[in-house]
């Protein structure tokens, strides 16, 4: 018996030590490649890039979209405002992007803002324009590839890293485009 409970706390440092080192780790370099090639691309994809344009065309001021994200952030569920990003074109797309790869936790695109476009799951909040993944992506309208550290996503419930790039019109950018890619799946 005592046997089997010293097993079992051993095996319980070991979970917790391995989580630990996993969630304070810089991104691999697989995934590194993974996000200047592939995740890249997506950057430049017709139907994202018309899902930013027409949200950049609402004109919505800071305000508005703050606002939104009080909103968003008090409601527990999936409001039909928010299932609207999910079912778009571009939301739907984002899902057969998504099932394309067993790696892929959430993807998500964002105006020139901040703002949610359209998603594949819901996010923790509406606006990104207050994070690294936005601010570094979008880059003050320059646009640049950005890979956080691996970190414990709340929203997805895994160990993953948020790979933001650009979406771009031409040498324009108008938005970004963030994928979460889970570490237990990512080969």
């Amino acid at each position: 018996m005592k046997k089997a409970l010293m097993v079992m706390v051993a095996v319980m440092f070991l979970l917790v030590g391995i989580g630990v080192v996993h969630a304070a780790e810089k991104a691999p370099q697989k995934v590194i490649d993974l996000a200047n090639s592939t995740l890249a691309k997506h950057g430049t994809d017709p139907v994202i890039i018309k899902a930013v344009k027409a949200a950049n065309a609402k004109g919505m001021t800071l305000a508005q979209i703050q606002e939104m994200d009080k909103k968003w952030m008090a409601h527990p569920g999936i409001a039909d405002y928010m299932k609207a990003l999910m079912d778009s074109e571009c939301g739907k797309y984002l899902r057969d992007i998504q099932k394309s790869q067993p790696y892929y936790s959430e993807i998500f695109v964002m105006d020139n803002q901040g703002a949610n476009v359209a998603m594949t799951d819901k996010t923790s909040d509406y606006w990104q324009g207050d994070e690294a993944k936005f601010k570094k992506s979008f880059n003050g309208g320059a646009g640049a590839v950005f890979v956080d550290n691996v970190s414990f996503d709340k929203s997805t419930q895994t160990y993953s890293v948020q790979v933001s790039v650009p979406v771009k019109e031409g040498n324009t950018t108008i938005g970004a485009i963030t994928f979460g890619i889970d570490m237990d799946k990512i080969k």
